[in-house]
């Protein structure tokens, strides 16, 4: 059965951060322990109730896409075995399917999306202004509508209980120079078509992904924390799509669903979550590391 991780405890290894999700540890040799825990954000506020064996379920999913794309671009994963670096005393097992270890690298602060339909805030931006990001984009498109091509739409990387903001490529440009915007866009649509077209063989449309990018010593991008998962990513199912609606997801939505039909204000603290909303979102995620990367649970 997955194990259930709302917070990891590693006694005598350094916390450097603790994000929405991912708790992250300093190792010698300029490496990181990366764990993926139990805990799920919405509308950018980490909620009071874990999903269980979501940690697990997103690093598996994650690992296989950095396999899958790493003759598009390298990753940080070394590949050591986790159990090497956990203290004394502590479970293997419940860290084992939960937790990387990563070349340290230096991250980009831009959240690289790309888009190849138009839905969430991309579709609101377009409803407004009739583009997403400064990209200016046909006239009369349907929300969930297939873009004519994928299209790279940044946004900021917001601090934990702050929200991301979409910005344009010029922005991006000011920030990290031009050289390095450039590369970040190149990766990100070549990973994002790449993923498409092997998801839509298996059934599944992936309609955005958010990537993340750092870089080594040398100055070699590499793309890292998570790829291509439920929670940075909207997957549906291409039997269910129509233009014209939201279609229903791999992920998170039954949760954003519950929390949108409370009126809640999307500002800490997070209501808590039903068990039935928690046990259909759990069930989405397996479903989606089954389709795309062919793991079952047990």
């Amino acid at each position: 059965m997955p194990t259930t991780l709302s917070q990891s405890d590693l006694p005598g290894l350094e916390l450097i951060h603790r994000g929405k999700v991912r708790d992250v540890y300093a190792l010698p040799g300029n490496r990181l322990l990366m764990v993926a825990t139990d805990r799920l954000s919405a509308f950018d506020v980490v909620l009071p109730d874990p999903i269980p064996g979501k940690g697990e379920m997103l690093t598996q999913i994650s690992n296989f896409w950095f396999e899958k794309t790493k003759h598009l671009m390298p990753n940080h994963l070394t590949g050591e075995d986790v159990a090497s670096v956990l203290p004394a005393g502590v479970d293997p097992a419940l860290y084992a399917k939960r937790a990387v270890i990563t070349k340290r690298l230096k991250p980009v602060p831009v959240e690289a999306i790309a888009r190849g339909y138009i839905i969430g805030s991309g579709w609101k931006s377009y409803q407004q202004t009739g583009d997403i990001c400064g990209i200016r984009l046909p006239e009369g498109l349907e929300q969930a509508q297939k873009l004519p091509e994928p299209i790279f739409t940044p946004s900021t990387k917001a601090a934990v209980g702050d929200h991301d903001e979409n910005v344009s490529f010029d922005v991006v440009v000011d920030a990290i120079g031009e050289e390095l915007a450039n590369a970040v866009r190149k990766a990100t649509l070549e990973i994002y078509t790449f993923a498409a077209a092997y998801a839509a063989e298996r059934g599944v449309i992936i309609a955005d992904t958010k990537l993340e990018f750092g870089t080594d010593e040398h100055g070699v991008l590499h793309v890292m924390d998570e790829m291509l998962t439920p929670d940075s990513s909207r997957f549906w199912p291409a039997d269910e799509y129509q233009v014209g609606i939201s279609p229903p997801s791999y992920d998170k939505q039954f949760v954003r669903d519950y929390l949108e039909e409370l009126g809640w204000n999307k500002s800490p603290p997070a209501p808590k979550v039903p068990a039935d909303v928690i046990e259909r979102t759990a069930s989405k995620y397996a479903e989606a590391l089954d389709k795309l990367a062919g793991i079952r649970l047990d």
